[in-house]
């Protein structure tokens, strides 16, 4: 990406939706995803809260919270804060995928969920629902927990 530094998203997946979207070459996101017409994305440097509205998989039914739940206050990266309070019990493994935002173009939308966090959503070229194509997946990685924290090398 030339010179200047990537700009990076990230997903939370599960190994069924990885092995999809590696199988298919592109993914529509779980039912939160589809219900809210985008895929949910994050980044490693947003600060503050984290909404549970950011779970980026169908995952919520899994969880004791509504969809408007909020976590105040946390000091740790988005992804690692959604990990911990929500995915930290998910019965099959997981993967942070690394996305090349420019590769996602004016389907990238970042959007305020409370007056303190904006978040990364896809929604395809114009709003249309597009699929998560592979193509934009920079890399993949399993996460495992050591010491109640989950990790790989994109959290170090």
């Amino acid at each position: 990406m030339g010179g200047s530094e990537e700009k990076l998203v990230y997903r939370i997946s599960s190994a069924k939706e990885w092995e999809d979207l590696q199988r298919n070459g592109s993914i529509l996101g779980g039912h939160l995803d589809k219900s809210t017409a985008c895929i949910h994305l994050s980044t490693l440097n947003q600060k503050e809260t984290t909404s549970f509205s950011s779970i980026s998989s169908d995952h919520i039914s899994k969880c004791d919270r509504s969809s408007d739940s909020v976590v105040p206050d946390i000091k740790t990266d988005p992804v690692q804060s959604t990990l911990q309070n929500f995915f930290s019990n998910f019965p099959e493994d997981l993967y942070l995928l690394q996305i090349d935002a420019d590769k996602l173009g004016d389907g990238l939308i970042y959007e305020a969920v409370d007056e303190s966090n904006v978040f990364p959503h896809f929604y395809g070229p114009s709003r249309s629902f597009a699929p998560l194509p592979l193509s934009v997946v920079i890399k993949a990685e399993k996460l495992t927990v050591s010491d109640g924290k989950f990790c790989c090398s994109m959290l170090n």
